[in-house]
C-alpha cells in the first residue's frame, strides 16, 4: 500500500503524516507538488501548512499546482484522498469537497486539543469508528471555519463537541457552520478534516485517538489496492 504525501511549498506537516502512516502500516512518501504522475500509489494525503504562503486565499494558489491534475483523476476513480487541514482548504478550493474555509470567528489563531463527534461512518476517514465515539485531537489554524450550504449535513463526518459529546455553540472553536470539523464527498473515497490526526497517534502526543482515524484510511488504501470500491 503505497500513499503519497503532497509536499507544497510551505507544508509543514508532511513529515509528521509520514511518521503517522508508517505506523498504521502504509508505505507513504513524499511527493512534490510539481510531480504529474502518482501511477504508483492508492492513496493520496495532503498535509497541513501554509501552501504558498496561503496568499490570496488558503488552497487557491495550491489548487493549480501540477499535481493536483492527477490527485483529482484519482480521486475520480475512488481512490482514497484525504485533505488535512491546509489540505482541506486546497480540497474544498480545488471543488472536490463542498464548501469554503474562512478566517476564525475571532480572528485568532487556534492551537490546542478539541473534541470531535463522530456523526458518520461512511467515509474512508471514520469506517473504523463508531457514530457517537469522541475523540480528542489537536487543532491548529487560523482560517478553520468551515462554511457551507446546510443542505451538504449528510456529508458531515465530525463535528466539534464537549468531552461527553455534546455538539453545541461553547464547543465549537472557531465558527464553523453547525460545528464541523470534517467532512467526505457523496462517494466516501474524498475526506476532509481541520484538526491533526497525525498529532494524535502516540501516547507521548497526550492523545492516541487519532489512530482511529487513520487506520480507518489505510483500510480504505488496501481496499482500493487490491481493487475494492472504497466509497459507500
Amino acid at each position: 500500500m503505497n500513499v503519497a504525501v503532497v509536499v507544497f511549498p510551505g507544508s509543514n506537516c508532511e513529515h509528521d503524516v509520514v511518521h503517522a502512516l508508517n505506523i498504521v502500516g502504509c508505505d507513504a512518501e513524499l511527493v512534490w507538488h510539481r510531480d504529474t504522475d502518482l501511477s504508483g500509489f492508492d492513496g493520496v494525503v495532503l498535509p497541513g501548512g501554509f501552501a504558498h504562503g496561503d496568499y490570496l486565499r488558503t488552497g487557491a494558489i495550491a489548487r493549480f499546482s501540477p499535481v493536483m491534475t492527477p490527485v483529482q483523476e484519482m480521486a475520480g476513480a475512488g481512490a482514497p484522498v484525504l485533505g488535512i487541514c491546509n489540505g482541506f482548504q486546497i480540497l474544498t478550493e480545488a471543488g472536490l469537497l463542498p464548501g469554503v474555509l474562512l478566517a476564525n470567528r475571532d480572528l485568532r489563531f487556534i492551537c490546542r486539543p478539541v473534541h470531535l463527534r463522530v456523526e458518520s461512518t461512511d467515509s474512508i476517514l471514520t469506517r473504523s469508528a463508531s457514530i457517537g465515539d469522541v475523540l480528542e485531537v489537536p487543532l491548529n489554524s487560523y482560517e478553520g471555519q468551515y462554511t457551507a450550504d446546510p443542505k451538504r449535513g449528510s456529508d458531515v463526518t465530525l463535528t466539534y463537541s464537549d468531552r461527553d459529546g455534546l455538539v453545541s455553540p461553547a464547543a465549537n472553536p472557531n465558527g464553523s457552520t453547525y460545528n464541523i470539523a470534517g467532512i467526505t464527498n457523496e462517494a466516501g473515497n474524498i475526506a476532509g478534516l481541520m484538526p491533526h490526526p497525525e498529532r494524535a497517534i502516540e501516547a507521548i502526543l497526550g492523545s492516541t485517538d487519532g489512530l482511529v482515524l487513520l487506520e480507518s484510511f489505510t483500510t480504505a488504501v488496501s481496499e482500493f489496492a487490491d481493487g475494492k470500491t472504497v466509497g459507500v
